[in-house]
């Protein structure tokens, strides 16, 4: 029996990609080019929004919000990435694998709590047009962030504790990018049902109570919209909560994807399956401010107003 049975190994070997390890050298630029994109994309938003004082409305401290868990997300995960495709470092230590692990699966809890938040918005801003500002007071936005906050944290601190105290033996190879926990739970030599039941529900009951009430938003946002008698007020309408709508799609549609092919996925090729877990973490927060600066006519201007001076000093 190896050295590592009944105790936790001081490091782990992270295998990037399975199967296109001859290719690990160039799938590392267009992800480092989503990277940098995502971090000059987020960084700006939270610039445009801070020095903007027309962007200090709930919307866009939501949108803060999403672009902060964003940044951690990536940058937790994707330089790790980088330096095993371009640098073959795979060893990673078992704290910092844990630690991984726990930023991975919290953020991604608390990213789904904000786009929920995001829908409420909508919803009182089209619904409820008269009590927008009453409703959504500084102190209602600051309880919702730390409810998202602590519910990441609350849930995902126990999970964390459970794969920590597993005992390791046999290989300690993960057929993985990253830390992910059923990657990591796959090398326990213990009983890791309490982990496994433990994830499952912990994640079935964020993304099911969270798209439950993010479609029964959008339902009344519908029905309040459609009985609109101004077709130009229905097109603004859906064209507010259009960006919204690509985001939670992408969000939950890579990461749904990614979730349940790690547990049940046995026919979906490995290598499918990681890069679609891969581009989860990097697809998202690259795209939100992209979506969000082109559907957003204020974060649109700020953003082209020192490329383009003379033509917003006339106005135009």
């Amino acid at each position: 029996m190896s050295r590592y049975n009944h105790s936790n190994p001081s490091t782990f070997l992270l295998m990037g990609i399975p199967g296109l390890g001859a290719t690990h050298f160039w799938i590392a630029f267009p992800f480092c080019a989503m990277y940098l994109v995502a971090l000059l994309g987020n960084f700006t938003l939270l610039f445009v929004i801070k020095m903007e004082l027309s962007l200090h409305l709930p919307m866009y401290y939501f949108l803060c919000m999403l672009a902060g868990i964003d940044l951690v997300l990536t940058t937790s995960t994707v330089p790790k990435i980088l330096s095993i495709f371009w640098f073959h470092s795979h060893e990673i230590g078992f704290e910092c694998c844990v630690v991984q692990m726990f930023f991975i699966h919290s953020f991604s809890a608390m990213e789904s709590g904000v786009l929920l938040a995001m829908a409420f918005d909508r919803y009182v801003a089209i619904c409820r047009p008269l009590r927008y500002t009453a409703i959504l007071t500084n102190a209602i936005i600051t309880k919702i962030g730390s409810a998202v906050f602590v519910r990441g944290i609350g849930l995902m601190t126990p999970l964390t504790c459970m794969v920590s105290r597993l005992p390791y033996c046999g290989p300690r190879v993960i057929s993985h990018s990253y830390c992910e926990h059923m990657a990591m739970v796959k090398l326990a030599c213990g009983d890791t049902t309490p982990s496994y039941v433990y994830g499952i529900t912990a994640a079935t009951f964020v993304v099911g109570s969270d798209s439950i009430f993010i479609a029964i938003s959008y339902i009344l946002i519908l029905r309040a919209v459609l009985s609109l008698s101004s077709r130009d007020a229905r097109l603004k309408s859906f064209s507010t909560c259009g960006s919204h709508v690509c985001v939670i799609l992408v969000f939950y549609t890579l990461g749904l994807f990614s979730f349940y092919t790690q547990r049940w996925g046995r026919n979906i090729p490995t290598h499918i399956h990681i890069l679609l877990a891969d581009l989860y973490l990097l697809v998202p927060p690259m795209l939100n401010p992209i979506i969000y600066g082109m559907k957003t006519k204020q974060i649109r201007d700020q953003v082209l107003r020192p490329f383009y001076p003379k033509r917003f000093q006339a106005g135009l």
